[in-house]
């Protein structure tokens, strides 16, 4: 049987398989933004498509985006990557990849004033493919700026896809709900299992195709959360 979570039961996955398996919380960024980076590689080889962005928030969905953009870059793929927030605000597995991707002189250019909000945008236009780590499954209620104006910039864009990193961002994740300014992607990467809001009538709109990948936690965990 498919099964489903809500967003309280995504932190208990994760919170049984940090604190009980042991596996590290940055492990399981790392095996999220890899396999989303291998469902990418497979969409720009079908789409044809060249060149592209990366919009990450500072939690950890923003977290996948980083992981995301170096295992795209150490493929070969032109790609461009965007903080939507404070450096100085990002989570700690987050803060990790991005350090990384520091160290490897990869630029990381902050959306934090109306002209970069601008240049993101006008890159959005430039881009095959537009990936959105922005908001994860934590989100709820209205989108903030800058977020709100990058989010209108990436539904305006004439890009050949767009992919959401676990869902959509301004999509409610229990209630498939969207917020004021919500993501519609061409598909969704989502991590574990689907989402529970990803049901509902209107979701499907912003969602698009959803892909399941893996994160490396036991297939039975998600048993274990849901039936708890």
């Amino acid at each position: 049987m498919m099964r489903s979570l809500t967003r309280e039961q995504v932190r208990r996955v994760d919170a049984v398989a940090i604190n009980e398996l042991g596996i590290p919380g940055v492990v399981l960024m790392e095996n999220a933004g890899r396999n989303a980076a291998e469902c990418i590689l497979e969409l720009r080889r079908r789409r044809d498509a060249a060149r592209i962005v990366v919009f990450c928030g500072p939690g950890n969905n923003g977290g996948d985006g980083f992981v995301i953009t170096r295992h795209l870059i150490n493929r070969g793929v032109q790609t461009r990557v965007w903080l939507a927030g404070d450096d100085g605000k990002l989570t700690e597995d987050a803060g990790t990849n991005y350090r990384i991707l520091r160290a490897m002189d990869v630029p990381v250019v902050c959306a934090d004033t109306p002209g970069a909000i601008a240049q993101a945008v006008a890159q959005i236009r430039e881009s095959d493919i537009v990936v959105d780590a922005l908001l994860g499954t934590g989100f709820r209620g209205d989108v903030r700026e800058p977020l709100a104006t990058l989010i209108d910039g990436i539904n305006r864009g004439p890009q050949v896809a767009v992919v959401a990193v676990d869902v959509p961002s301004g999509l409610d994740c229990n209630t498939g709900r969207p917020a004021n300014a919500t993501v519609r992607a061409t598909c969704t990467i989502t991590f574990v299992a689907s989402k529970a809001g990803f049901a509902a009538p209107e979701a499907g709109s912003y969602t698009g195709d959803v892909i399941v990948a893996d994160i490396g936690a036991p297939p039975d965990l998600i048993d274990r959360v849901v039936d708890a």
